[in-house]
């Protein structure tokens, strides 16, 4: 199919051999991962997570709490970097939004049909809005799978250029869902379309119904912002979600990101860590005693 999204793909010089990205990976981890289990990276990897709560049973009440266990962090740890965000449900936003006290702390929101991307255009939007409306800060939008894997990559960019604009001057995070995308082709074929469609990040998964975050995954997507950032001069940032809860995981995953983009993507301005265990095994590790926070 030639259109300039299957055109702008084909330029792409991102490895596709998901020997070769293996690896790569395991080359990257076995020399650079253990110069990176330090108390400094623990603290930076903590303000880099995006604290979430995306479950049935979440309620007003049980968000709010959730909030205010943010607001009680800073009041006893100070000395340690706040979490990035706070990441709920769309119709959430406006309960963290009124509960968070503290500054620096953005409060996320998954929409667009959230987790599955299958719903109409208009709702896509209009759940964006909302959320917008409500005070989120950063939108995280599942990529269309069915119409990305069945080629209709004009439908896809279509979906997320429109939901770009409802951001109005709101981060927009789009999931890849990588562990349905599978390959190494698929996810630097999803990574260039979301970035030239407006994407602030892009983030491997849900969390939800596939596989969560892969080292290879990460790799793949950090080899395609690089590209991306080289060609256009605009620096997209990596999330990952899905499964990683341990601070040895979360380090491989910085290991990944500073050795493919390097000491500029190591801020929570471009990496994120989308998580809820994490931070107590985080702090935990940076305590030096076993913490369950929130």
């Amino acid at each position: 199919m030639a259109d300039k999204y299957h055109d702008t793909v084909a330029a792409s010089a991102v490895t596709t051999d998901d020997s070769q990205v293996a690896e790569a990976v395991a080359k990257i981890i076995a020399e650079h991962k253990a110069e990176n289990m330090t108390p400094e990276v623990m603290r930076m990897l903590f303000g880099c997570i995006d604290l979430t709560t995306l479950k049935a049973t979440d309620s007003q009440q049980s968000v709010a709490a959730f909030t205010e266990r943010v607001n009680d962090f800073e009041n006893e740890h100070g000395d340690l970097p706040n979490v990035a965000a706070i990441c709920v449900y769309p119709n959430f936003a406006q309960v963290v939004r009124t509960v968070l006290e503290v500054s620096g702390v953005n409060v996320a929101c998954v929409a667009g049909g959230f987790p599955s991307s299958q719903t109409f255009p208009e709702v896509k939007v209009a759940e964006t809005a909302l959320a917008v409306e409500g005070g989120a800060d950063e939108i995280d939008v599942v990529i269309n799978l069915g119409d990305f894997l069945d080629g209709d990559w004009e439908q896809v960019a279509d979906d997320l250029d429109e939901i770009k604009h409802s951001c109005r001057e709101r981060s927009l995070k789009v999931i890849l869902e990588t562990g349905a995308l599978k390959t190494a082709r698929n996810i630097r074929d999803a990574s260039v379309i979301a970035m030239y469609s407006g994407a602030d990040f892009i983030k491997t998964s849900t969390g939800k119904e596939y596989p969560g975050a892969s080292l290879e995954a990460a790799y793949v997507m950090a080899l395609a912002i690089k590209e991306y950032a080289e060609k256009t001069g605009r620096m997209v940032g990596l999330k990952v979600a899905g499964g990683v809860t341990t601070a040895d995981e979360a380090v491989a995953y910085y290991t990944i990101v500073k050795e493919v983009l390097g000491e500029k993507w190591l801020s929570s301005e471009y990496f994120r860590i989308g998580a809820s265990r994490l931070a107590n095994n985080l702090l935990t590790e940076i305590l030096g005693t076993e913490t369950k926070f929130f």
